[in-house]
């Protein structure tokens, strides 16, 4: 069994940042007159918002993004995808090497590579409510099939569709891939996925949140009917705010893209965000701006002029 880094628990709750010396510059104005606060972080999604469609990340956003980090703004990629995903990203990380990996569930320093990552902080699933939550899910939406995606290991149902291009550790019923006994039982779960044939994706999501209740986070980030699955309470938005209380970063500090109903609470939370010309309605709601789509590279044209603005 490979053995986690060092794990911070999820009681944890972010105090509010120290506040900062006021600057001897005065502040730009935004169109309503109101002071744009500089930014000391940028938080972006990837799938959609960052990447393009066939998963590359632009050379103009490889370009921005170390521009941003040069000017003294770090960068952190917050996404649903799982830390062995991260290798489209992981040269792009820059001094920090963190990313939010799971919608919230972990903190991850990419440094190692993949197949190495350390996992800094986990907000695990605890397995009573993983097993609630599928109970509930199925009751509100028979058909409904299921993954469990643990910090080292990828287990699912045999009827669950096989969307990526990897095996996973063990299959079987979800009752018994997450029982004590279970293969990993030893591991964190970060989430679970619901997958439903037939279903429209955002129905399911209004099904599931209702059975499930406070019982787990459920939002979804697929263009199909897939779910995914966190603790209560845990999302981009709340483990961002930790890492930004780590840092004495106020949420006006914080610059956020995304393009998902997984994105809206931390671009609801972000001092400044952005939706994707590419983006969920529900986002669009949610930002505070717009950019163009991820294909168009949306995040490097407002990173440069974010920067340009500094100058």
């Amino acid at each position: 069994m490979r053995q986690n880094g060092a794990v911070t628990p999820a009681t944890r709750q972010p105090e509010p940042p120290a506040p900062r010396a006021s600057r001897a510059v005065p502040p730009a104005l935004d169109q309503g007159g109101t002071p744009i606060v500089p930014p000391r972080l940028i938080a972006t999604d990837l799938d959609g918002t960052l990447l393009r469609d066939d998963k590359s990340v632009s050379a103009r956003t490889v370009a921005a993004l170390a521009a941003a980090e040069e000017a003294g703004i770090e960068v952190f990629f917050v996404t649903g995808r799982p830390a062995r995903w991260m290798d489209v990203v992981s040269d792009h990380v820059h001094g920090h090497g963190l990313a939010i990996c799971g919608n919230g569930a972990a903190v991850v320093d990419l440094h190692g590579g993949p197949g190495a990552h350390r996992f800094v902080k986990v907000r695990e699933l605890a397995r009573e409510n993983a097993l609630d939550a599928v109970r509930l899910v199925r009751d509100a939406a028979p058909g409904t099939v299921f993954a469990v995606e643990q910090t080292y290991g990828f287990y699912q149902e045999p009827a669950y569709p096989k969307m990526h291009l990897e095996l996973p550790d063990a299959l079987g019923p979800a009752e018994k891939l997450l029982a004590p006994d279970a293969p990993g039982a030893g591991e964190p779960v970060l989430k679970i996925l619901a997958f439903h044939h037939e279903l429209d994706p955002d129905a399911f999501l209004t099904v599931a949140r209702r059975a499930v209740g406070d019982r787990a986070t459920v939002t979804r980030s697929s263009p199909s009917a897939l779910l995914e699955i966190s603790g209560p309470g845990v999302s981009k938005a709340s483990t961002l705010a930790l890492c930004c209380a780590e840092r004495g970063i106020a949420p006006e500090e914080v610059v956020a893209f995304g393009d998902m109903p997984n994105d809206v609470e931390m671009l609801t939370w972000a001092g400044r965000s952005y939706a994707m010309g590419n983006a969920h309605p529900d986002v669009i709601a949610a930002a505070s701006g717009r950019t163009v789509a991820n294909n168009e590279d949306g995040v490097a044209v407002v990173i440069e002029r974010i920067i340009a603005d500094q100058l």
